[in-house]
């Protein structure tokens, strides 16, 4: 292990890593030294949004840096996929020392729906996209982790799960995100006299490519919103991978059940 590659050796799992945030964490970890497994429920994923990528894809683009990567699709709030996903990576780099829980996001089908109105369908959707996989993950990793005695667990939750938007907007999404976030103060009380630290990063209203293209939709990233954080601007997908860094290194030793919230201000009360 070197300074300038604090993961090198270490395998990691990222789901979501198709584009976006998902994409800037796996990046930032493959930059470390880590090799990454990139599971999505489509790889070619940033295309739909005009996404541009430094190769055909993002396990291309790891490998671009000198590491080891293989793509997995998948359903991950299925079972079977999920099982599938862990099986390949231990066929190929037999063991994970590193899984960033990123699969999901505010897809709701009815985007401004209400929380009296929100339908049975997108519930289900935003549920199990968001809180179903996290779960599913943090079970398939834990077993493979305690065998090892370490292991690092990054869930995201997201300022939503804090706080509500004034128009109370996207409310199932940040129901679902405050179940992960209670998810990994349970789970790091469970699995830390193993080894294993699991915390959690809480980002704020993050301009990737989808955002962009959606904001108006949805009503996020407005004027008045932007205008109201304290350091007057919204988030790139690398201010969330800096705070990855900062967890899956040594520099978080002593950090666990923790949700670091990073939303430029947002949120001035403990979470």
């Amino acid at each position: 292990m070197s300074e300038n590659e604090p993961l090198k050796g270490k395998v990691a799992i990222v789901t979501g890593a198709a584009r976006g945030i998902g994409r800037a964490y796996a990046l930032r970890l493959a930059k470390l030294g880590a090799d990454v497994v990139i599971a999505d429920r489509d790889l070619q994923g940033a295309a739909i949004y005009g996404e541009r990528l430094g190769a055909e894809s993002v396990p291309g683009e790891i490998e671009a840096l000198g590491r080891r990567s293989i793509g997995v699709e998948g359903d991950l709030s299925k079972p079977d996929d999920v099982k599938r996903l862990f099986d390949e990576t231990m066929k190929v780099f037999g063991r994970v020392d590193i899984l960033v829980n990123n699969a999901g996001g505010a897809i709701g089908r009815e985007p401004a729906a209400l929380p009296s109105n929100t339908s049975q369908e997108d519930y289900d959707l935003l549920m199990d996209a968001n809180f179903r996989t996290a779960v599913l993950c943090c079970q398939a990793a834990a077993p493979i982790m305690k065998a090892q005695e370490s292991g690092i667990i990054v869930n995201i939750a997201a300022q939503t799960g804090a706080a509500p938007l004034p128009s109370a907007v996207v409310s199932i999404y940040g129901s679902a995100k405050a179940a992960v976030a209670m998810y990994t103060r349970n789970l790091a009380a469970e699995l830390g006299p193993h080894g294993i630290r699991v915390n959690a990063i809480s980002p704020g209203i993050t301009m990737t490519a989808r955002i962009a293209q959606q904001a108006a939709e949805r009503g996020i990233g407005t004027n008045s919103q932007v205008e109201a954080l304290p350091l007057r601007r919204f988030a790139e997908p690398e201010d969330m991978a800096g705070v990855l860094e900062f967890l899956t290194t040594d520099l978080s030793q002593y950090v666990t059940g923790q949700v670091i919230s990073v939303c430029g201000g947002a949120l001035l009360t403990a979470s």
